[in-house]
């Protein structure tokens, strides 16, 4: 059997004055996002997935309790601080989408270049929290499928990272991580080996 883990984003969450919501507390799956997550979860019941790792935000958190209540038998769930939101979501959280470039002018430089101001992570440091977490689960599970629910950014940095693409912020935003969607990753001789 290969060993494998699932990168899974969370699923859809209730917004109703659109804003980034990135570390705020008190942001919940809305009634789509929690049957986004029960479906996916019916969906990766003949994966027999031993172990649930995700970030501590509530939807991250949620959307693996609903996964987990679909699967038999449920597996255990493990917080992982390491897969939390971007840490530059924190400069950009409460803010409505259309108002961020406005109220919010250093998110011009984040686009340009990643990693330039200070708490604004690069793609790769993104990255790697969120792969140093797969590994560890496929180093302890081999030949198991496991799975971890993180967030957009690092998700899609991992993404871009698996990939060998440039790691800038147009890459980021070219082949993105929908809600409630995931990544498969097979592991080889311990190494990251095949992406889906």
């Amino acid at each position: 059997m290969p060993t494998r883990v699932l990168l899974i984003r969370h699923a859809h969450v209730e917004n109703p004055k659109q804003v980034l919501y990135g570390h705020l507390p008190g942001f919940h799956l809305s009634a789509k996002g929690r049957e986004q997550a029960a479906e996916l979860g019916r969906k990766l019941r003949p994966e027999n997935i031993r172990m649930i790792a995700h970030s501590p935000l509530e939807r991250a958190h949620e959307t693996a309790e609903i996964i987990a209540a679909q699967l038999d038998p449920p597996p255990p769930l493990e917080v992982r601080p390491e897969l939390v939101e971007a840490e530059f979501s924190r400069y950009l959280q409460g803010v409505s989408f259309a108002l961020i470039p406005v109220l919010r002018p250093l998110w011009w430089v984040h686009k340009a270049r990643r990693g330039w101001l200070e708490g604004d992570e690069p793609v790769g440091e993104m990255a790697r929290r969120v792969l140093d977490v797969a590994d560890d689960l496929a180093r302890r599970f081999p030949g198991e499928t496991t799975a971890l629910v993180s967030h957009a950014d690092p998700l899609q940095a991992a993404w871009v990272v698996l990939d060998g693409r440039p790691e800038t912020d147009r890459e980021m935003r070219r082949k993105p991580v929908h809600r409630a969607a995931m990544l498969s990753v097979e592991y080889r001789d311990g190494r990251p080996a095949l992406v889906s």
